[in-house]
């Protein structure tokens, strides 16, 4: 016999040698939880005096009865039926030609300006981060439209890589994000509120994107030569051809806002929408049609096999009384409630250098999560679910900046892929300038709260 605490460490170190080991992370998250879950049941009726072998048998009862309970409820929440839907959106977007048209409108206004080039592509993977919530579709979708473009006018290879890898992580942050809806499933918090969440800090965000690529090609200026200058009837008809763009994601996040759709509502009817978009362009043959539901189902079952892995894993934790410790621990240190925060965000910081985001998410909110909720940070407690979608936003620019972090940046290696002629060391040093904007926005959304929860306060229904 040994103590709970004790278990509940063993179980984290067992939880990260099977993810060095590349094990999956949902069949890690499984496997601990199960064997943890045995392991905890029994040992706790063993302190109580049970015999060894009946101590055995509720255990084995108890992990079987999660593993069967928690995958059929994570397979038939209704709410869930958000993510499939969403991914079918992307995946056809990208299909029907919209993320070209998106690059072509945002480089016929801004690509005759200096680092115009690069600040389309950061407006592009925005607007097609609201198409796909993904932030690896993101970039591998525009870099492949925006890299050629920008090496024909000889932008320094850091600049135009950099401005891809960190363009693609606001797919994690403008809705539809997939890390939103998993936050969102974890803490059971709105999945709508926690969209229009998103909303004005992604746009914040594009923009100091674009600031940083501007004070890059202000400190040098060859990284980043104009462009051609579109005419004003070039720049109108490129609007026009981003028009269906404009129109879904405004039918979709509008209807959310105004309490018309319902998540699941709105992401049905915005799949529906871009699949009519694809239909009247011609762009779906049976080739392209099989290969759309071929990558949502596959991004679809990835995602629900780390949501139920995450459901079968958060119950070993409650078990072994491991979080409620690092609560008292936590909220017992003479630094504030903003300094236990920071400290929470240093050590996402960490993990993010060597884990990929939706996996430090389902790993770390059981933990992290009744910390939070025992802290306060100036709201009052009738707001105690606008202060986790306040953290819940904090939390998804953490995981962006792991994404374009060394060693294991994740979008860096997606960029890789695309430009394999660039050095991984030049990537790395394009992304510092979108590193250190995404560390502003931390800033600012610490000093000023509102900016992620004003629109989910003001929403209907």
């Amino acid at each position: 016999m040994i103590s709970m605490t004790t278990l509940g460490i063993l179980g984290l170190l067992a939880l990260f040698g099977l993810l060095a080991l590349r094990v999956p992370v949902a069949l890690s998250m499984v496997l601990v939880g199960v064997v943890g879950t045995i392991l905890a049941t029994a040992n706790r009726f063993l302190l109580l005096g049970m015999a060894s072998d009946q101590a055995w048998a509720r255990g084995i009862k108890t992990a079987m009865s999660n593993l069967s309970g928690e995958t059929f409820e994570a397979a038939s929440n209704y709410n869930l039926l958000v993510i499939p839907m969403f991914v079918l959106m992307g995946n056809l977007a990208g299909v029907s030609g919209m993320s070209a048209d998106l690059f072509g409108a945002a480089y016929r206004w801004m690509g005759h300006l200096k680092g115009g080039l690069a600040s389309a592509t950061i407006a592009a993977c925005a607007g097609f981060a609201a198409l796909s919530g993904s932030s690896l579709a993101a970039a591998i979708t525009m870099g492949r439209v925006a890299l050629p473009e920008m090496k024909k006018f000889n932008y320094a290879d850091s600049l135009a890589t950099g401005s891809v890898a960190a363009g693609g992580t606001l797919g994690f942050l403008i809705p539809p994000s997939g890390g939103m809806i998993i936050y969102a499933v974890l803490t059971e918090q709105s999945i709508g509120r926690l969209f229009m969440a998103g909303v004005i800090p992604g746009i914040l965000m594009t923009l100091l994107f674009i600031g940083a690529i501007y004070f890059t090609v202000l400190r040098k200026p060859e990284a980043g030569p104009s462009g051609e200058k579109a005419s004003w009837p070039e720049r109108r008809d490129a609007l026009l051809a981003a028009f269906p763009f404009l129109a879904v994601v405004g039918i979709t996040i509008g209807g959310m806002y105004t309490g018309f759709f319902t998540p699941v509502e709105a992401s049905s009817v915005g799949a529906f929408l871009t699949l009519v978009v694809a239909i009247w362009r011609r762009s779906l043959n049976a080739a392209a049609l099989r290969e759309v539901i071929l990558q949502t189902v596959k991004a679809s079952a990835t995602v629900f096999m780390i949501i139920i892995g995450a459901f079968i894993f958060i119950p070993f934790m409650s078990l072994t009384e491991l979080p409620s410790q690092l609560v008292t621990l936590m909220t017992s240190l003479p630094i504030g409630d903003y300094g236990v925060l920071l400290l929470i965000i240093l050590i996402y910081m960490f993990l993010g250098m060597f884990l990929e985001g939706i996996a430090m998410l389902v790993l770390t909110i059981p933990v992290v999560l009744p910390i939070i909720a025992a802290l306060d940070f100036g709201f009052d407690p009738s707001m105690a679910d606008m202060k986790m979608i306040w953290f819940g936003i904090i939390v998804v620019i953490v995981l962006e900046m792991g994404m374009i972090s060394p060693p294991v940046g994740l979008n860096v290696f997606v960029v890789k892929s695309i430009a394999p002629g660039v050095p991984m060391g030049q990537i790395f040093r394009g992304i510092w300038p979108f590193w250190f904007a995404m560390a502003l926005m931390l800033i600012l959304l610490m000093i000023f709260p509102q900016i992620a929860i004003f629109l989910p306060q003001t929403m209907v229904g």
